[in-house]
This record gives structure tokens, C-alpha cells and sequence, in this order.
């Protein structure tokens, strides 16, 4: 029998009239789900040409489209469905797909209670294939607009409309799968399930895309979203949570998602470096809270331990994610001021309550300071205005050199086996080359950007991160062009272990023992009330990050997540 889906709604039972669903043609009397409300426009609303409705549409024009529509979509009749559309293009091609690619049987659809001009749906279907049939159903919805040239009422066109997980370019295909499954171990041996560990299911559709033609599986037959083809000029993921808008580095194409399978194929074996308890510590975690992200690694060898997102059928931030990383941030600006000789752990170094820079007056969190105070008390305390006062000493491009000569950001050359955006640290100029240092400006990273960041902090070494060993496909890991210089690694080592232990992280970070280094960080985001929480920390032999958005205050919000993980691994 066939299995629902993730993510597929249960349907409700259609009314039947007749024998017939209760989806009628327009003219022979509106369905009980159809609302009263005002009725059709007549004439030129607002001004206008004359006979040309204009405004949104009315209750009954929305109810009356959206039936005309579901009922032609129901009898097969793909051109007058299409023809209720604003693009009966798009909308022929992806109905005509519904039934010939994806193999889909009549389908039944049940309308659900309509908000606006948008009405949601059920859609139960038969998917054919491979000698054997499954059910298959799933919630949808459709908008009703009025189209502005002829004032005409249609439903807006969209690929969701057909199937909720359809963008732009997918279609839906039953036949053979396109890459053989997998089964993907962990670094023990044992299966990683999304049923299990839910955050993986991107990643294991990911892993699927990239190793099953070479993991000796065979191909089912099942019924999947096929993407479509990145834009060769396109640049890569961009998290929807970036206010900034700013986007990733690589154009990956998103992996095929399977919906259903009819017929069993033979899975591959592909490992990964994924601890099995780590994964269910950072599930459990993360679960717990709102839009949080972390990522798990080891210093000495780069391998991933642990990947979790609050919302693991959503945009794997963790991994992909665009975001500005705030103080944390500070660990790269601090290496680069001890490197020249700008800072010295135990000398006295400026953080007044505010510094200029560029045009901007950058300030300290509640316009603290500290008088005579040192770059270890600074740094231990988050201060700005400590990094903001060596702006002039520096070139625009000094932070950036750094975070790709030494810590392996914004080099765009990551291969950790699945997609990943590999930070970004542009060269700035004036008060966004000051709000760089601070993790402000144009910086943007993730999780598993900061999480080694942090393991290089620790080693003096950049170690690609990378969850599938690049033995597998014969793959080069990312190297930088250099270490840390020595004597700025054991100061930046050591600020870093007296944050964990005396400052701003320490609360957080308190009885994990003696080898542990940590930074704290937010980040402000226009439209956001509350800036994003971030932390960074190792323990011995792990390396950690984390993002609350919207968290507030980075120890306050990412840092107990981060410290509980540390703790079980």
C-alpha cells in the first residue's frame, strides 16, 4: 500500500452531488463552500477606461473562478482550465504534465474553507507506474486575481498550484528514478533515516543527487519533483530569513525531491562522518527552540558531526544560510589585529562608549566602556568600539585577505559533499569596512561557516569541513594559503578560552572543564525586533555554532543549545 508523504495533509471527505464531487461549472449555482459576500463588479471602479472592473475581486467572482477551474482540472479538460488562468501557457504545460508525466488518474479535489481571494484545496489522485498504482494526496491552494489590462478574474498562475512543493521550471515525473536510493550510515555504521533525524532530509536528498550513480544501487520507480537547472549566472542559495537579501556564492541545482515510490530500487551505501548520538542531541535541541540552526565538527580533521534545524523541512541554514554572524565575527577581526600588531592580549586598548568610522558613530551594547582596560577584557566583554578604533589602520581589503588566507570564508570552494555556502567576507569600504570587524557590513555566514571558524581559532589550521570523506568521488578538500601566525593563534587561543571561562560566553559555558574557547554575537537584521543570537564554542576535539533568529542576545539564546551539545558529545 502506499505510504503519505511528508508533509501531505489528511483530506477531508468531498460532498458528493449526484455521484459528482461538489466542484460545479460557473452559471449552475455556487457550492456550499463558496461564500456570500458582494456581488460581481460592474463598471470601472477607482476610475479607469470605462468597462474595465477594477480592485480585487469579489466573493462570488473568486468563488465562481476557483470552481471553474477545479471542476476543468477534475474532467481532464487541461485547455479550459488553462484558459482560467493568467498564464494559460505555464498552466497547460503543467496540468498536461500532472496527467502524462506524473501519471496521474483523475483527481479528486475538495475545497477547503476560502480566505480572501485564495481557497485551499485537497487532491487525491492514483499515481501509475511501474506496474503498480499508489494513492497519493496532498493539500494545495490557488489565488483568484483581477488581471489589470482586461480586468478579467483568473487564478493567478503558479506551479504550486498543481503540487505545493512545484517552483518555477520543476515538474512532477513517474518512472524510473533518476539516481539509484541510497542508504546513507553514519560514522558508525548504523542507517540515517529522516524519520529518525529529521533535519537530514535535505541532506539526504542531497546525498542521493550527488552519490547514488556511484554508490552501486539500482533505480526504483516512483513519482518526484524534478528541478530545474540552475541559472548558470545565478549565484547560490540565499536564506530567506536575510533581510539583506544578500545572496550565497555557488548556484547549486536543488536536489529532486521523491513524493512516492511504486516500486522499490536498490539502495547504494554512501557514509558520512555524522556521529549518531551528536545528530540526536543537536534533533532534540534544536526542536526546542525557533528558528535555530547548529552545527557540529572536529577540529583536528574537519569531519561533521552534527547538523540540526528548528524547521527541518525548511531552508537548511545550518549549511546554507546567508546571514551576517555579528561579534562572533570578532574572532576573525581579532586574529587580524593581533597578525599586525594592532593588539596585544594583555596591553591596554581603547573601548570607549562610541567610535566613529566613515560617517557612522558605532556604540558598545548599553554604551558600556571600559577605562584602561586590556584587548583580553575588551574582547572577553563583546566591545565594538575595540575593533571599530583600528579602522583607520587598516586597509579595505586586510579583513578580507585574512578570512580567505586563514580561515578558508568567502573562497568559494568548499566540497563538503553537499551544498553549502562557504561565507562571505567582501572587501568594504569606509563604515562597511568598520561594521565588517563587528560581523556587520556585507559579512555573511552560517553555522558551519562559525563552527570552523572556531576550530581554526583553536588549531592555528583551516580544516575543510566535509561530511562525506573525499575519498568516496575522489574530491580535493578546499586548503588556505597559509596558517595563522603562531603567536596570534596561542593569543587569539587564549581570549578565547577567557571568554568561555570569564566573559560574555561564560554563563554559558560553565563546568564543560578546562579545554573550551567560546564567542558570543548578535546581529542586528532590519525588520527584526530582536537581533539574531549566535555562539561559537569547542570542547577538546569539538567545534560547535548556532543561530537563534530572533534569539536576542547570543548567550542567552544560542549559547545554552551550544553548550548542552558540547556537554553529550
Amino acid at each position: 500500500m502506499g505510504k503519505r508523504r511528508r508533509g501531505e495533509r489528511p483530506s477531508a471527505r468531498p460532498v458528493l452531488l449526484g455521484g459528482t464531487i461538489a466542484v460545479v461549472v460557473a452559471g449552475a449555482g455556487l457550492t456550499a463552500w463558496a461564500l456570500s459576500g458582494d456581488g460581481g463588479s460592474g463598471g470601472a471602479a477607482g476610475g479607469g477606461k470605462p468597462g474595465i472592473p477594477k480592485g480585487p475581486p469579489s466573493a462570488v467572482e473568486v468563488s465562481r473562478t476557483a470552481e471553474g477551474f477545479l471542476t476543468a482540472w477534475r474532467g481532464g479538460d487541461v485547455e479550459a482550465a488553462a484558459a482560467l488562468t493568467d498564464d494559460a501557457s505555464a498552466a497547460r504545460a503543467a496540468l498536461t504534465g500532472f496527467r502524462k508525466d506524473a501519471k496521474a488518474g483523475a483527481p479528486v479535489l475538495t475545497p477547503g474553507t476560502k480566505a480572501g481571494a485564495t481557497l485551499p484545496f485537497t487532491v487525491r489522485t492514483t499515481i501509475t507506474g511501474g506496474g503498480n498504482s499508489e494513492p497519493l494526496s496532498y493539500g494545495s491552494e490557488l489565488t483568484v486575481v483581477r488581471r489589470a489590462s482586461d480586468g478579467k478574474v483568473l487564478v493567478g498562475w503558479k506551479p504550486s498550484v498543481v503540487h505545493p512543493e512545484l517552483k518555477a521550471g520543476d515538474r512532477l515525473v513517474t518512472g524510473d528514478a533518476g539516481t539509484p536510493p541510497i542508504k546513507a550510515l553514519d560514522r558508525s555504521g548504523g542507517e540515517l533515516t529522516a524519520k529518525k533525524y529529521p533535519s537530514l532530509v535535505g541532506v539526504l536528498d542531497a546525498l542521493r543527487e550527488r552519490y547514488g550513480d556511484k554508490a552501486g544501487g539500482k533505480p526504483g520507480v516512483e513519482l518526484r519533483i524534478v528541478r530545474a537547472a540552475p541559472d548558470k549566472d545565478a549565484k547560490g542559495p540565499k536564506d530567506a530569513a536575510d533581510a539583506t537579501g544578500t545572496a550565497g556564492s555557488k548556484a547549486e541545482k536543488v536536489p529532486d525531491k521523491t513524493l512516492l515510490t511504486l516500486a522499490e530500487g536498490t539502495p547504494g551505501t554512501v557514509r558520512t562522518t555524522i556521529d549518531a548520538g551528536a545528530q540526536s542531541a543537536a534533533e532534540k535541541e534544536t526542536a526546542k527552540r525557533k528558528q535555530a540552526s547548529v552545527v557540529l565538527l572536529k577540529p583536528s580533521s574537519g569531519e561533521i558531526l552534527a547538523v540540526a534545524n528548528s524547521r527541518p523541512e525548511g531552508f537548511n541554514t545550518a549549511f546554507q544560510g546567508s546571514l551576517a554572524p555579528g561579534s562572533t565575527m570578532k574572532i576573525v577581526s581579532a586574529a587580524l589585529l593581533l597578525e599586525k600588531d594592532l593588539a596585544k592580549s594583555d596591553k591596554k586598548h581603547p573601548c570607549p562608549k562610541y567610535s566613529s568610522y566613515g560617517g557612522w558613530k558605532f556604540q558598545n551594547l548599553e554604551k558600556f566602556q571600559i577605562k584602561n582596560g586590556t584587548f583580553r577584557a575588551s574582547f572577553a566583554s563583546s566591545c565594538n568600539t575595540a575593533f571599530i578604533t583600528q579602522s583607520k589602520k587598516l586597509k579595505d581589503d586586510d579583513l578580507t585577505k585574512l578570512a580567505q588566507d586563514v580561515f578558508g570564508l568567502g573562497r568559494d570552494n568548499w566540497s563538503i559533499g553537499v551544498p553549502s555556502f562557504d561565507g562571505s567576507v567582501p572587501v568594504q569600504q569606509d563604515a562597511s569596512k568598520a561594521a565588517s570587524l563587528i560581523g556587520q557590513g556585507g559579512v555573511r555566514a552560517n553555522p558551519l561557516n562559525m563552527a570552523s571558524v572556531a576550530a581554526t581559532a583553536k588549531t592555528g589550521t583551516f580544516k575543510q569541513p566535509y561530511l562525506v570523506a573525499p575519498d568516496v568521488d575522489d574530491r580535493t578538500l578546499a586548503r588556505t594559503p597559509r596558517a595563522m601566525d603562531g603567536d596570534a593563534q596561542r593569543q587569539l587561543r587564549d581570549l578565547l578560552q577567557y571568554t568561555a571561562t570569564s566573559g560574555s560566553a561564560a554563563e554559558a559555558m560553565a563546568g564543560l572543564g578546562a579545554d573550551i574557547g567560546a564567542k558570543t554575537g548578535s546581529a542586528e537584521v532590519d525588520g527584526q525586533k530582536k537581533p539574531n543570537g549566535w555562539f561559537t564554542a569547542w570542547r577538546g576535539d569539538v567545534a560547535a555554532a548556532a543561530v537563534v533568529q530572533e534569539g536576542g542576545r547570543g548567550g542567552k539564546s544560542a549559547g545554552p543549545l551550544v553548550a548542552k551539545l558540547l556537554k553529550s558529545s
